[in-house]
């Protein structure tokens, strides 16, 4: 899957569309609000894809084969790692990445994937952390084993397989996992002597996954700066201090994105694109789309 593709972010819901392989199972239904679980088959020898950001923490789990794998941001250093049955990697919100994997055994190589709920992990910063939490920060972590981790996350796949998964174990085992990394693999910034130069990542993770909710609706720095418990201006320069852009123009890209994959994935007609990702003005939707893309929705469609 080639970096042009592949939005910078995307929801808990479409992230299993970018990892290679094949997704062999996933959860749904009302058990699996609070956390998401896939399973993935990495059928070939060697392989790389691209995986957008989400605003969730999520782990991967490898539960068979073996294989040595590489990593990066945008045009970063490669980090190695060399992984085997119960490795781990541990991802907070962020940046997308690349990720590439060459098989060391001819055992079928099997990834697990679960996504934790926002509010759910944020919930145990404060339970762990209390008023600290907001200096609170998960780690990436790649390749490494954590026995307890991989007992609960476990039990979470074998609730997966049950014909009817129950929502207070999955919820529990969540909550069992949200408090395991806030305890492991949290990270704290308690320098609060001077102003803080971004938004804290927890903050970031919650105002990214609600505007990404709400991507359709009309822009207002006012609600979103009420959500962060900042003034207009305070939260408008810290945001774009911490993603780059400024919140306006980031949800700008949650849109054009949205749009991108609707072309490209439906036959909904352009009309119908632009009212679904919150343009009610067709010419205006057509405009920024080209400014973004290079090219207006019918040829971006056109190009599948």
């Amino acid at each position: 899957m080639s970096l042009t593709s592949v939005p910078q972010m995307t929801s808990a819901e479409s992230l299993d569309a970018y990892p290679a392989g094949q997704r062999i199972s996933t959860t749904s239904g009302p058990a699996w609000r609070d956390v998401r679980l896939s399973v993935f088959s990495l059928t070939s020898t060697s392989e790389a894809f691209n995986m957008p950001a989400v605003a969730e923490p999520f782990i991967v789990w490898v539960t068979s084969g073996e294989a040595e794998t590489q990593e990066r941001e945008q045009d970063g250093p490669w980090m190695t790692s060399r992984i085997k049955r119960g490795s781990l990697f541990v991802t907070a919100a962020g940046a997308p990445y690349e990720f590439r994997w060459k098989r060391l055994s001819a055992e079928p190589f099997e990834v697990v994937m679960v996504l934790l709920g926002l509010a759910l992990f944020e919930e145990a910063l404060q339970d762990v952390y209390g008023a600290n939490a907001a200096h609170a920060t998960l780690r990436d972590i790649s390749g490494f084993e954590d026995p307890q981790l991989v007992s609960l996350l476990q039990c979470l796949r074998e609730e997966a397989d049950r014909p009817k998964a129950s929502k207070l174990f999955t919820r529990g085992v969540a909550q069992a996992l949200c408090i395991h990394l806030a305890r492991n693999y949290v990270e704290l910034d308690n320098s609060s002597s001077k102003e803080a130069s971004s938004l804290p990542a927890f903050k970031l993770r919650r105002i990214t996954a609600w505007m990404a909710e709400h991507m359709a609706q009309e822009f207002s720095l006012a609600l979103l700066a009420e959500q962060a418990g900042m003034s207009e201006y305070h939260f408008n320069r810290l945001f774009k201090r911490a993603v780059g852009i400024p919140p306006s123009q980031y949800q700008i890209k949650l849109r054009i994105n949205a749009a991108r994959r609707l072309l490209r994935e439906t036959e909904m007609t352009v009309v119908t694109i632009a009212n679904e990702v919150g343009y009610s003005n067709p010419s205006h939707f057509s405009r920024i789309f080209r400014k973004d893309t290079g090219f207006s929705p019918s040829d971006y469609r056109r190009q599948r």
